[in-house]
């Protein structure tokens, strides 16, 4: 799977718009497509409180009996809206929940430009950040980072790759990518590649929303699009096998949920929940119910 996903913030978020997480329904993606038959309606069984794991929340955080969540909900099948264009769903909003329920509180899904989650965390706007993250060193010089999956950069083009359209052909063609997200360094790179080779430059389309990048695929606007592993796996369903996924995933790494730093117990607390639906097989039965099973990962770890 990925070592790319979303890229360190580069500018400052607009308001963010507050939406408190409802029972997980069918969805859409908002690319055009149609909804992923294999998720199911209905929210998952609540996770039991661990009552030592919620000992160690800091009362800052407690208190009022929520955890704020800041979120890109533009990313499935990982952060994105239901049909109803108001509702957070996803694969991180079902682990966010089951992690604020082992720790006894309330989640709550704040709904931000992915440029404004880490400066959002800085100033106590958000007390978690959960946005497909990779976790790198740059971040985690500002922000403690607890690991929770695994993911890489996949190549999407048209179903039946008419242009025969691989990694390492994409000089002259037009690919999409997300805006701040590592796929702009990982193009910008290939792209002069090209040029260095006496090759004509990749034309890259950049675009705010990874469904943005997804509908210009579909609609024949660009020729390939790059992602993180689970958001191409995902398009391929949601657009009724309009997408295909090239080859194998690069550049592996994993995903992590941010909080500030010097919290004390905090990060321990968000480890020690997600290393217990791990154990108790939450983590599998969520993983498993948005089709990203791939990226599982054994054991949750800090990096601070």
């Amino acid at each position: 799977m990925h070592a790319t996903t979303r890229s360190l913030p580069t500018v400052l978020a607009a308001a963010a718009l507050t939406v408190v997480l409802a029972g997980c329904g069918a969805s859409g993606d908002g690319s055009g497509g149609t909804s992923a038959d294999s998720v199911t309606a209905g929210a998952l069984p609540a996770a039991p409180k661990d009552n030592a794991l919620a000992a160690m929340v800091p009362a800052s955080v407690a208190s009022d009996g929520r955890l704020v969540f800041g979120t890109d909900a533009s990313y499935p099948p990982n952060e994105f809206t239901a049909q109803d264009g108001t509702t957070i769903i996803g694969m991180d909003v079902d682990l966010g929940t089951a992690v604020a329920q082992k720790l006894g509180l309330t989640p709550e899904f704040q709904n931000s430009a992915f440029s404004g989650i880490i400066p959002g965390i800085e100033g106590a706007r958000y007390e978690l950040g959960i946005s497909s993250f990779t976790i790198n060193d740059e971040r985690v010089q500002t922000v403690d980072m607890v690991s929770y999956f695994s993911a890489g950069t996949s190549l999407a083009v048209k179903a039946g790759n008419p242009d025969g359209i691989t990694a390492d052909n994409l000089c002259g063609r037009g690919v999409g990518v997300q805006a701040g997200t590592v796929q702009v360094d990982d193009i910008a790179a290939r792209s002069k590649a090209c040029t260095d080779a006496g090759k004509a430059a990749i034309q890259v389309t950049e675009l705010q929303q990874q469904t943005d990048v997804t509908l210009a695929l579909t609609s024949n606007r660009i020729a390939a699009m790059l992602a993180d592993s689970p958001v191409a796996s995902y398009a391929v369903t949601t657009t009724s096998g309009a997408v295909e996924v090239i080859g194998e995933p690069w550049d592996t790494a994993p995903y992590g949920i941010i909080l500030g730093k010097n919290q004390g117990q905090f990060a321990r607390a968000v480890q020690g929940a997600l290393q217990s639906l791990i154990a108790d097989g939450t983590y599998k039965t969520i993983l498993e119910k948005w089709n990203v099973s791939n990226g599982a990962i054994p054991t949750s770890e800090i990096s601070s």
